[in-house]
């Protein structure tokens, strides 16, 4: 894919025959792999060090956890593009992951489609949760207590929405970006309005900003 070209990548895995599979992915669409590893520490060390534009990390490492390498990247101020690959579809998992700092969590049991889907989102600012897990009533638990993160109530989809919405993008845009509607856009986006009380576009951003969720902030 033309659009792919400029685009760097770290594979961390700890299966050999998995990274391999991701590599032929990557050069198949145009992606520079800078380097691959197995384990957690080798993980964040080759992120610092390459500095590339993604790292596609597996979530269940030796020494470390894919959730605790972005962690603790992100304490150290990098600012790539990090992704989870799982096979885990535990809800706590997942919301582990996107608030530590990830900005994509995809299954191993996906389509490969799914991978360079994920890549064209983020790049452009979204956080991409694996379709497998949209509908599967993610996020959306009706017992969740009034002293939980609001960002928890919002489904995939809200997530993705909310992305676009703080990071400048009209409901027309992000209408064609994500194949829905421009109506259902304004849906989702009281939905996630009401979950997030928040009562207009300037509350919406400066709810991001404070939590470090857009392009131009620190974390991102």
């Amino acid at each position: 894919m033309q659009e792919l070209q400029p685009i760097t990548v770290v594979l961390a895995d700890d299966h050999a025959i998995v990274r391999e599979g991701f590599v032929a992915l990557c050069a198949a669409n145009g992606m520079n792999v800078l380097g691959q590893c197995a384990d957690g520490p080798s993980a964040i060390d080759m992120v610092l060090n390459l500095k590339p534009d993604f790292a596609i990390l597996d979530l269940d490492m030796p020494m470390m956890t894919g959730v605790e390498v972005i962690r603790r990247l992100r304490a150290k101020g990098c600012t790539a593009k990090l992704m989870i690959l799982s096979i885990s579809r535990d809800e706590s998992t997942v919301l582990d992951a996107l608030r530590a700092g990830a900005d994509a969590y995809l299954l191993k049991d996906g389509e490969a489609r799914h991978l360079i889907a994920a890549i064209s989102f983020v790049r452009d600012g979204g956080v991409y949760v694996a379709p497998q897990l949209r509908g599967a009533g993610l996020f959306t638990r009706a017992d969740r207590g009034p002293s939980e993160d609001p960002l928890a109530l919002l489904s995939p989809r809200e997530m993705e929405v909310f992305s676009y919405l703080v990071n400048g993008l009209r409901a027309k845009d992000i209408a064609e970006l994500l194949d829905i509607s421009p109506k259902t856009v304004d849906t989702y986006r009281a939905s996630l309005m009401r979950k997030l009380n928040v009562h207009d576009l300037v509350g919406l951003v400066k709810f991001a900003i404070e939590r470090n969720l857009t392009s131009t902030s620190v974390r991102r």
